[in-house]
């Protein structure tokens, strides 16, 4: 796949994040429904997420039968520490006008651990994808990991308002 086409799909996973998020930090009269958008915001995102890792990656068969349930467990880590930067949206989308200094600080310490729960995850599994792929093969993962993280936060920074102080 080239970076271009990759790019293009980039592209579109952060459209439909904004459709799909774009009342997320604005209305709560139907928070029910919001909650069951994201979740499956999320596991579509998810899905997109591995046919383009999928596509990049050249992997071989071996390859791929060891990579994959790796793959999936590291993902499964992954979500759970984004429900984490998910909860701290919702509450801070309900509390954003009328915050605290205190809660304003909660929040940002919040959102800097998932951050680097984060960190710890991928370093935590760079030696275990480098035992079934290759040094380049799993820096490639990698960046294309945080490439999509990044397109992701940056459609999620977009749609939350700014603290007012």
């Amino acid at each position: 796949m080239t970076n271009r086409l990759w790019t293009v799909i980039a592209l579109l996973a952060g459209a439909s994040l904004i459709s799909g998020l774009g009342a997320f930090a604005q209305t709560q009269a139907s928070e029910a429904s919001s909650d069951d958008d994201i979740k499956l915001f999320r596991k579509d995102v998810r899905s997109l997420k591995k046919q383009i890792i999928a596509g990049n990656l050249d992997l071989t068969d071996t390859e791929a039968q060891q990579f994959w349930p790796v793959y999936d467990r590291y993902n499964a880590e992954f979500a759970a520490i984004t429900d984490k930067k998910y909860a701290l949206l919702k509450e801070y989308a309900q509390n954003y006008t009328t915050m605290t200094d205190q809660q304003a600080e909660s929040y940002i310490k919040g959102r800097a651990g998932v951050e680097q729960s984060i960190m710890e995850l991928r370093l935590k599994y760079l030696p275990i994808f480098k035992k079934v792929l290759s040094g380049k093969s799993t820096a490639l993962f990698f960046q294309l990991d945080w490439r999509l993280s990044l397109v992701m936060d940056l459609q999620l920074a977009s749609q939350t308002p700014l603290i007012e102080p």
